[in-house]
């Protein structure tokens, strides 16, 4: 397995998710939200395997001061740009990806 974490070090289920693996000694990467984004083939990854709507906090300040929710168009741009409209914890493994606390699905991934 090869398992990233995507999120912000503050959020309460980006925390539960990494407890999640160190409880079971599964190793993984953490990318902070705060001091990086998603590349471009990240994102790509990401969205084949949960959809690009899914992706997006609408509950975020951002969402709200970008108008977002009339913009449709160019919203892959938007999300590399402003990694916090990103719903967290993102976690990958390899193509396969979830968005929130999932461990029902990530008990299948061993």
């Amino acid at each position: 397995m090869n398992i990233q974490i995507f999120g912000l070090k503050k959020c309460p289920e980006t925390r539960k998710a990494e407890r999640y693996f160190k409880e079971r000694k599964i190793k993984f990467q953490f990318i902070d939200f705060n001091q990086v984004g998603l590349s471009k083939g990240e994102l790509q990854s990401i969205k084949s395997s949960v959809g690009l709507e899914n992706l997006v906090n609408k509950n975020h300040k951002e969402y709200e001061r970008l108008n977002l929710k009339y913009i449709r168009h160019n919203l892959e741009e938007i999300l590399l740009n402003n990694p916090l409209l990103y719903r967290t914890p993102i976690v990958r493994n390899g193509k396969i990806a979830t968005i929130g606390y999932q461990p029902e699905i990530w008990k299948t991934w061993s």
